[in-house]
């Protein structure tokens, strides 16, 4: 495995996900994970880094839904995408960030992200896709990232 030469941090990885257009953030499970919601769905829990479900030497990672076929294809390609520890493993992966490009772990949240709001009503998915805070304005394929500027 070649070495990452500036992977994200735990705040980045936050930061970042907050950007997306309409995320709201909270603790259902705990003090050690933060969960991200967009429209009261989730689509990513961060571990904090504490409590009983430490794991792989501390290292850190998050929990994201992705589609089957995408958790398979990551997991098949990269060690540091796993099955979710406490989710269902069909549909979530645990992605040990701090092991891969910022760039992988930007695009892995907004698949979560993007998953989930393909879920959603039709009237609650046009009220994203018409944010004028998300980059692009009315563009589906350029609707999430508002203000992430890390790399």
């Amino acid at each position: 495995m070649d070495k990452i030469t500036t992977a994200m941090d735990i705040e980045q990885v936050r930061d970042f996900t907050l950007s997306l257009f309409g995320v709201t953030e909270d603790q259902p499970f705990g003090d050690d994970n933060v969960t991200f919601r967009v429209e009261g769905k989730i689509f990513l829990c961060l571990w904090l880094g504490s409590g009983r479900y430490e794991m792989r030497d501390g290292m850190r990672r998050f929990a994201c839904k992705l589609s089957p076929e995408r958790n398979e294809e990551l997991r098949e390609q990269y060690e540091a995408v796993t099955p979710a520890f406490h989710w269902n493993k069909k549909h979530w992966s645990d992605v040990f960030y701090e092991q891969l490009e910022p760039e992988l772990v930007m695009t892995l949240i907004k698949e979560s992200y993007e998953l989930i709001i393909s879920k959603l009503p039709k009237a609650v998915r046009e009220k994203i896709f018409k944010n004028p805070n998300a980059d692009g304005g009315s563009d589906k394929d350029n609707i999430c990232i508002s203000n992430a500027q890390y790399y």
